[in-house]
């Protein structure tokens, strides 16, 4: 999504039109979920992405005719079909809702963009409430938009204060992490809030192989990375490349040294209990909303009888992830890291770590499909 904001950015500046089309919401199985764009410029290219095929391609082409045709803003839907299916190798059966939305205001927009890609590059986090659907009668407008920064103030509107009031309210729980929701208002009126924010920060406490390993998989998947050890020989550049920062220090006091928030994700693995003990209880004193420790089940409950006895409640000790990782039987350093950071994307998007394998009768049905069809196939009267 940043790809389109800054390309939007340039559009702006060079003061030409564009249209943005963005997944709001999908049901069933899809190829992009909401919060997907695409930004399609006057000349037909385009930056960004709504999953390819057929989908992207008649989006594509109704974007560029909202821009020919001087067309407002509107939200529709595409069904998934088989046939669809078929045509186009999609293989998908759900819904999906777009907003097309043709700019052409460039410094109302400007404006959004500028913040939006400020919150990219760890400035403060910032909402986009955009309306979707209006109760007849109402005079609210489809695409009508409204930033929120996160110390509440707004810029634009919905439509109505409380509209705004409302999709303040429903920003304050996206920003943190950077997520969108669709939201159906108790007056029928229908919006959709993206929250950005700055990459997420994963601190690795410990610089040993685990962290070593878990550094190259998380930097492949955009965070930000920070390493912390007591020795230098463990906490430096030629170690971790892909650190942004790496800090010799006291496991107790260097987290401070870091610029930790909500969208912050701490992996305690130091090279010892005592280590172990001190980092985890430093780290369960920022505001990470993920907090994992590496080791044996022994090993969790004997730090988490050292963590109750400095006062730790039973839900602070709760919250922490230990052991932590999925289980997919890991041994090599390789191996545990990808466990962890699986662990950790699931944990940021709202997964819940089950295995995605169809069910059994969904198999069934498919094979009594191609039964069917082979018996149809079938010329009459063969033996």
């Amino acid at each position: 999504m940043e790809q389109v904001f800054r390309a939007a950015s340039d559009e702006l500046k060079n003061g030409n039109e564009m249209v943005v089309a963005t997944v709001v919401k999908t049901s069933g199985s899809t190829p992009q979920k909401p919060g997907a764009k695409l930004l399609v410029r006057a000349d037909g290219s385009g930056v960004g992405t709504l999953g390819g095929g057929c989908v992207e391609g008649d989006i594509w082409f109704a974007a560029s005719q909202l821009l020919k045709d001087g067309g407002t803003a509107e939200m529709r839907d595409y069904e998934l079909n088989e046939d669809l299916a078929a045509q186009d190798g999609l293989v998908c059966g759900g819904t999906m809702y777009f907003l097309l939305d043709p700019i052409r205001e460039p410094q109302s927009e400007q404006d959004f963009s500028e913040e939006v890609i400020s919150a990219y590059e760890g400035g403060a986090p910032v909402a986009v409430a955009s309306l979707m659907t209006t109760p007849e009668g109402a005079g609210l407008t489809v695409g009508s938009k409204l930033l929120i920064r996160e110390n509440g103030s707004i810029k634009g509107s919905l439509g109505t204060e409380k509209l705004d009031s409302n999709a303040v309210n429903s920003a304050r729980n996206l920003m943190a992490m950077g997520k969108n929701d669709y939201v159906v208002d108790s007056s029928g009126a229908e919006y959709f809030v993206e929250a950005y924010t700055a990459p997420p920060t994963l601190v690795l406490a410990g610089g040993g192989h685990v962290s070593k390993a878990i550094s190259n998989i998380a930097s492949s998947l955009g965070f930000r990375i920070f390493v912390i050890d007591d020795r230098e020989e463990f906490s430096n550049k030629d170690r971790f490349p892909e650190a942004e920062q790496t800090v010799v220090a006291d496991y107790g006091s260097a987290f401070e040294q870091l610029p930790i928030g909500t969208n912050s994700f701490i992996v305690i693995a130091t090279r010892g209990h005592r280590y172990d003990a001190s980092a985890t209880a430093a780290a369960m004193r920022t505001p990470a909303s993920y907090v994992g420790l590496l080791g044996s089940k022994r090993k969790t409950i004997l730090i988490f009888e050292e963590l109750f006895s400095e006062g730790f409640t039973m839900e602070e000790a709760q919250s922490v992830r230990s052991p932590i990782g999925l289980n997919i039987s890991a041994r090599t350093p390789e191996e545990i890291a990808l466990s962890i950071m699986a662990e950790i994307v699931g944990f940021r998007l709202g997964g819940d770590g089950g295995t995605l394998k169809l069910d059994q009768r969904l198999i069934d049905k498919a094979a009594e499909k191609a039964s069917k069809k082979a018996a149809a196939a079938e010329p009459v009267g063969a033996d």
